[in-house]
């Protein structure tokens, strides 16, 4: 059996490795309804105003191997459109498959084995390079001595990013109905160098990606023959999972990965233990306990809200303040009327990123939450208090906009207006910042009943306002609706914060809110929307490295007001919405209050007609 072959072993696994028949060429391995299958990828020249090099998969081209993978992983898109393969996760490999195929073959042939494609192929292989990029052959890859290790520092550290910086890939969960092939994953580690015995860290015989669901594991020795794995070891703040575009280079006292590093000999430890094994080992340890570079974490268990409204300081309203001030919610109009779309838009995406712990996370929150990045926390049993919070903050700032738009006391073309800035900044959310969370929020408020049965001002927008009419009914409207029913997703590369209203309201809908069920969530809609938005979940867990690069791309040069800041704080939209001793009070109470609050301002605004004057 081809080496690639074992690697794959769930439904959607995937990887690509060199071409062993055509030099130069790729192919995209996979496993689909239990089979292996091998996709060729062609490397063609193309020459129009310069000359670059394309990537071709049958029909389709890309200008590189990671932007094909992204393409088919982040779309959805069957690989072939005959067999309708799609693959999801991709497997890992901390040695190439050409020097992993020679491993074997010689292994293979010291056992006798009848016959091997790979122990055929095991002097060809042995000869060839181990990357794609260099010249290395595996003979180097030995290190025969301190100085033979010093000796090819540089040249390994071109060869690719070392064993701490490897990416971190999380696997989505496979197609429905789909019964695992093999134990749980094996992970590899590259063990650091120790004084004493020198025993070489072993390849295991399917190297492999640690999934999500996969325990962190601790470093361990190993003596173990090249037939038994030798277990992974990250530290418990191990950096993000990241995009192929987003790798970092080894550092300059790391080796890379193709630096077989002599280890002490020692008796094996006992497997890893899974993530819940790992907490209640955890929970039975004294404070003061863990020693330096284990791999156990301590992970703190949330209880309380991360808004604080009561002790929150605010120059735009006073210590005491009742619920919609006055003086405090005008203020608040003439901050909103002076900025534009775009810059009230960057201003919610860094305070949305910043409650859902994609930017500001430091070290010891890290080691708090015991994961990298709060999209993976809100996954886990412990992030509950953190998926209330981004609940709170979402349903509070849809309120916020819906009092925004129904304060407008004015005429109706002035609420005209006002509710075309708000369609522009649901737009900016959208498309320029990619904050789903945000643009949910904001399409929540304007489809409100208190919001939505606003004749007039609606039939004033679409004289008045044509495009932004046209905008929301033939676009933002139909992409709100798709995202819910698992129809449409966005872009991984343009996304700072996923659509992940669904997954809070999956796994929290028990606890909060009083809201009525989602269109999604009926009965009719079938159970396919769930498994959807449980799927994406998963992967949005594993791409938090991705959010946080976009994020920061898109926030960049970004002049902060403090005021505009303030406005889109979560502390001070409940403080203004339930005054300094409301905002603390029962969610339920809050905001079943405000429902009838809103409608009241909305019945003021235009009455309801009567049906005597029908």
């Amino acid at each position: 059996m081809d080496v690639s072959e074992t690697l794959v072993v769930r439904n959607g696994d995937f990887l690509v490795r060199d071409s062993l028949t055509s030099v130069g060429d790729y192919v995209l391995t996979c496993r689909w309804d239990n089979e292996v299958l091998h996709f060729k990828i062609s490397k063609v020249l193309v020459k129009s105003n310069e000359t670059k090099v394309q990537y071709m998969l049958e029909s389709d081209s890309f200008d590189s191997v990671q932007e094909l993978v992204r393409f088919y992983v982040g779309q959805r898109k069957p690989v072939s459109q005959s067999s309708g393969v799609h693959i999801y996760c991709p497997v890992s490999r901390t040695l190439p498959l050409r020097y992993l195929e020679a491993t074997f073959a010689l292994a293979n042939s010291k056992q006798g084995s009848a016959y091997s494609p790979s122990s055929q192929r095991g002097a060809y292989i042995k000869r060839r390079s181990v990357t794609m990029t260099d010249g290395l052959t595996t003979e180097k890859m030995i290190p025969h001595s301190p100085s033979t290790i010093h000796h090819h520092k540089d040249a390994m550290r071109n060869c690719a990013m070392s064993m701490d910086q490897i990416q971190e890939y999380r696997c989505p969960l496979s197609p429905v109905g789909e019964t695992p092939l093999s134990p749980a994953y094996s992970a590899i580690t590259r063990q650091r160098a120790h004084s004493g015995g020198r025993v070489l860290a072993v390849v295991p015989p399917s190297p492999a990606m640690r999934r999500s669901s996969d325990p962190q594991l601790s470093p361990s020795a190993s003596n173990n023959p090249p037939e038994h794995p030798a277990h992974t070891s990250h530290s418990a703040h191990s950096s993000p999972a990241h995009h192929p575009n987003y790798q970092s280079h080894s550092s300059e006292t790391a080796g890379s990965y193709c630096d077989l590093r002599p280890c002490p000999a020692g008796p094996p430890k006992p497997p890893a233990k899974s993530y819940v094994e790992r907490l209640r080992v955890e929970e039975g340890r004294q404070d003061g306990a863990r020693e330096e570079g284990d791999g156990i974490f301590s992970v703190q268990v949330e209880t309380t809200s991360s808004f604080r409204p009561s002790r929150y300081e605010s120059c735009l309203m006073p210590a005491e303040n009742k619920p919609l001030e006055m003086s405090v919610l005008k203020r608040v109009k003439e901050l909103l009327a002076e900025v534009d779309a775009r810059t009230a838009a960057k201003h919610i995406t860094m305070v949305d990123c910043t409650v859902a712990r994609i930017l500001g996370v430091t070290s010891e929150m890290q080691r708090m939450m015991g994961v990298s990045s709060g999209l993976e926390l809100l996954t886990l049993p412990h992030g509950h208090q953190l998926r209330l919070d981004l609940l709170e903050r979402f349903y509070t700032m849809s309120i916020m906009m819906a009092v925004d738009l129904l304060g407008c006391t004015g005429s109706t073309e002035e609420r005209a207006a006002l509710l075309h800035k708000t369609i522009q900044l649901a737009a900016e959310l959208k498309s320029n910042l990619g904050n789903m969370f945000g643009f949910a929020a904001v399409m929540r408020a304007l489809e409100l009943p208190q919001i939505s049965r606003l004749e007039q001002t609606w039939v004033t927008l679409r004289q008045r306002h044509t495009e932004g009419a046209i905008l929301y009914e033939k676009k933002l409207k139909p992409f709100m609706k798709n995202m819910n029913d698992g129809k449409e997703s966005s872009a991984l590369s343009n996304t700072s914060l996923p659509h992940i209203i669904p997954v809070l309201s999956l796994l929290e809908r028990g606890m909060a809110l009083g809201e009525a069920l989602e269109p999604w969530e009926s009965a009719e809609v079938g159970v396919d929307v769930v498994m959807y938005h449980l799927e994406a979940a998963r992967t949005i867990a594993h791409h938090g490295g991705i959010y946080r690069t976009n994020a920061e791309t898109k926030l960049q040069g970004l002049q902060e007001r403090a005021e505009i800041h303030e406005i889109f704080q979560t502390e001070f939209q409940m403080r203004l919405l339930w005054g300094s001793r409301g905002s603390e009070g029962s969610q339920s109470e809050r905001y079943e209050k405000f429902d009838k609050v809103l409608t009241a301002l909305s019945h003021k605004l235009e009455p309801p007609v009567r049906h005597s004057e029908l």
